[in-house]
């Protein structure tokens, strides 16, 4: 498992950092995990099941693919 830092999930979604966290108040994306005071990162595989999701890619085609 690796954990992203909101730079890289930035990269990841396409998303500005203030939308990643407006989704996130909404409900609508992964919750973060603190990992100090002032760092909270992601979950790879959530992140990537966050775009898989928006794309319409299902499970077994993200298996052929990995």
């Amino acid at each position: 498992m690796k954990i992203l830092r909101i730079e890289e999930v930035a990269r990841q979604t396409g998303l500005r950092p203030s939308s990643i966290y407006k989704q996130i108040r909404l409900g609508l994306f992964p919750k973060g995990v603190k990992l100090t005071a002032r760092a909270t990162g992601w979950n790879e595989e959530s992140v990537q099941e966050w775009i898989d999701a928006k794309l319409g890619v299902k499970d077994d085609e993200r298996a052929r693919e990995g």
